[in-house]
């Protein structure tokens, strides 16, 4: 039998491989996808394991309170993309700065906590409260106040008026309670944050010696 030669030719010629040059386009392209893949994870893992230096309370710090460098304590962090959003302690304490807001102890300190005075659009008012302070009383808790003035044309210890709702979830600032002997309380002084709009209408009642009852609001806040 004898093999038929004439139809083979460059048709039946397996095509050679030839090795990519340097040169070439799509090289060039895997080669700087792969760089620029390994750089961003070496960027996020360094971004992840950075600390940063931030200033957190030693002491709770309340609306109006006057700040300096002893009420706070330097911090390493990570804090990622919420870096700007704290107190850093570069910085230091500007002088004259006050609490803003409220910041319990050992808390990290929100830039925007602290401030200056002219900037406080609540200011702490001390209203005395004769009857038990309902339980969960305390700094940053919502409260509703109500006050009953005196009735018209009686006395000091007379009658007074319908209560009525002068502040609704206000919030306490600062709390003091005065104990008696025997370990009861006697009467207590809550510091609640007062917008400048209510504030004739509460000292009105202050100092016509109105009767105010403090009332837990616990979805004040939401």
């Amino acid at each position: 039998m004898s093999i038929d030669t004439s139809r083979t030719g460059r048709a039946g010629t397996a095509p050679r491989l030839t090795r990519p040059s340097w040169r070439d386009p799509r090289l060039l392209i895997g080669v700087l996808l792969v760089l620029a893949s390994a750089a961003g994870v070496t960027a996020l893992v360094g971004s992840l394991d950075r600390t940063t230096e931030v200033l957190a309370a030693r002491t709770e710090l309340t609306v109006g309170m006057e700040l300096g460098p002893e009420d706070f304590s330097p911090v390493d962090v990570r804090l990622g993309s919420l870096e700007g959003s704290y107190l850093p302690a570069a910085g230091g304490v500007p002088e004259g700065a006050v609490a803003t807001r409220l910041v319990r102890a050992g808390e990290l300190v929100p830039a925007a906590a602290v401030g200056t005075a002219d900037a406080l659009d609540r200011k702490p008012v001390g209203l005395p409260v004769e009857d038990p302070l309902p339980a969960g009383t305390a700094a940053g808790a919502r409260v509703d106040v109500w006050v009953a003035l005196p009735a018209a044309g009686t006395g000091q210890g007379a009658r007074f008026e319908q209560p009525r709702l002068l502040l609704e979830a206000a919030e306490v600032a600062e709390l003091s309670v005065d104990e008696s002997v025997l370990g009861t309380a006697a009467s207590s002084r809550v510091y609640v944050l007062v917008e400048d709009a209510v504030m004739p209408a509460l000292l009105n009642a202050l100092s016509n010696e109105a009767k105010i009852a403090v009332v837990l609001n616990p979805r004040g806040g939401t």
